[in-house]
């Protein structure tokens, strides 16, 4: 007798799949881990695989969580990007990449920065201003998705 899938909160990340981001009816089965440690999926339905940080800053990233937590600390106490650097031994384009990745997901990662990585809202709050303040070139979209993650941290 074959053993029961067991549950998991992944979800299709596959835009073409007709379960593209559904809790109900999805059949997801895990599929081992990738080079960084992060879990990997596969979706029944439309054969894709990916990881479970797809759509988050995290994303074809080779530091780790708790690295890039460090770095977004660092931030919040208003260190520029060279100070990170020295401080983390982290190149500072590394750096950069993840202020972009904070500003495209601002809105999305604002509950995780409060939650997991225990930040006050004001501090949050700081370090989308310092991401603002530091990266000179915003995109449209990161400029929107910055200012609903600051608006989310007003409600709060």
């Amino acid at each position: 007798m074959a053993r029961l899938r067991t549950k998991n909160k992944a979800v299709c990340q596959n835009q073409k799949c007709s379960f593209f981001r559904k809790e109900n009816g999805k059949e997801i089965t895990k599929q081992g881990k990738n080079y960084a440690g992060h879990q990997r999926f596969l979706c029944i339905h439309c054969k894709v695989s990916f990881v479970s940080t797809k759509g988050t800053p995290l994303y074809n990233r080779k530091l780790s969580e708790r690295k890039i937590k460090a770095i977004c600390k660092e931030l919040v106490e208003k260190k520029g990007v060279r100070a990170v650097e020295r401080t983390l031994h982290v190149h500072r384009d590394t750096v950069g990449s993840i202020m972009h990745a904070l500003a495209l997901h601002a809105k999305e990662i604002t509950p995780q920065l409060v939650k997991n990585l225990g930040l006050d809202v004001y501090e949050a709050d700081e370090l989308f201003a310092v991401i603002e303040k530091k990266r000179k070139s915003l995109t449209q979209n990161e400029k929107n998705s910055l200012s609903q993650g600051r608006k989310l941290l007003q409600r709060a």
